[in-house]
């Protein structure tokens, strides 16, 4: 199987948060920790027994073709990223792929895609199924089968040091940025604003939408925006990876589950498959592996539930 040399994966964490430097200064290296972390990008799902039972459940079709295609955006540290050579995705939900196509005894191909084009992509057929760090909405569970594989959760930060002194409860009428397509623009910073802030009589939060978090962090080092709502295992990455360029604030867990999903188009015939396939890899070595990896413990579940 490929694997990446150490000096390539290396750069690659720091090549994902060069946004990040420019929030005063040059961007740190990598803890001697994280670094070794990284280097380690053999393929996990190498030596992982296909499952019989998922693999039953799997039309002909897919059988014959005997591939998988998996949608991902690609630029979202420690679950969805690049490593250095610019074609190799790593992190959580790359080795999570991996085993899922492993336990189906098939290929996988990835193809990176901007976050908010990915559902309609599943809905057109150009994708089989995407494990991009989800979260389940009413809106989402209209087109989309999805299966639970993780636990995430929302974040907000403030500039360095919080020179405003906000909390979460405290961001009335303030610029707070999101990302365009993702649970926190949709379900998170509104019913954050309508509990915090209007049904108290106080000003809205504003939502300043922005294509990615390297350009939220930007903004707010410029002083544009007052804070970022965005996830809380990517955030987590970015200060180690940069300390004390800003501070988190807490947690948001209003507006939708931290539960993140596998999606497939609403009434996918790989569904039967991919649930027991996703079932099967909860129960492995190596998904407890590729959560310490990455620092993400804390997210781990074991039940694969079709919603």
């Amino acid at each position: 199987m490929k694997t990446i040399n150490k000096v390539q994966t290396a750069a690659a964490g720091i090549a994902v948060l060069l946004a990040l430097s420019a929030c005063g200064g040059a961007a740190t290296s990598m803890t001697t920790t994280d670094a070794a972390k990284t280097a380690n990008t053999t393929d996990i799902s190498e030596g992982v027994q296909p499952d019989s039972a998922a693999m039953a459940l799997l039309p002909q079709s897919f059988k014959d073709k005997g591939e998988l295609t998996v949608a991902m955006d690609l630029h979202y540290p420690p679950t969805t990223f690049l490593a250095e050579d610019n074609s190799t995705p790593i992190g959580l939900n790359p080795d999570i792929a991996r085993l899922i196509a492993k336990k189906l005894d098939l290929k996988l191909k990835f193809v990176d895609t901007k976050f908010d084009t990915i559902i309609p992509g599943l809905d057109g057929g150009r994708f089989d199924f995407t494990a991009t760090t989800m979260s389940k909405t009413e809106e989402r569970l209209k087109v989309l089968d999805m299966i639970d594989y993780f636990k995430a959760g929302t974040s907000v930060v403030a500039a360095a040091g919080n020179p405003l002194n906000l909390t979460v409860e405290t961001l009335c009428g303030k610029n707070i940025a999101v990302t365009q397509g993702s649970t926190g623009q949709l379900k998170r910073l509104p019913a954050l604003s309508e509990q915090t802030c209007t049904s108290k009589g106080q000003p809205a939060i504003n939502a300043v939408t922005l294509p990615n978090v390297q350009d939220a962090l930007t903004q707010l080092h410029s002083k544009r925006i007052d804070g970022i709502l965005y996830d809380t295992t990517s955030l987590g990455w970015a200060e180690k990876q940069q300390p004390g360029s800003f501070t988190m604030l807490g947690r948001v867990n209003v507006g939708s589950s931290d539960l993140t999903a596998i999606g497939l188009k609403k009434g996918s015939p790989l569904v039967p498959a991919f649930q027991a396939a996703v079932q099967s890899v909860l129960a492995t070595p190596e998904y407890k592996e590729s959560l310490e990896t990455w620092g993400l413990e804390s997210g781990a579940i074991t039940d694969a539930k079709l919603n």
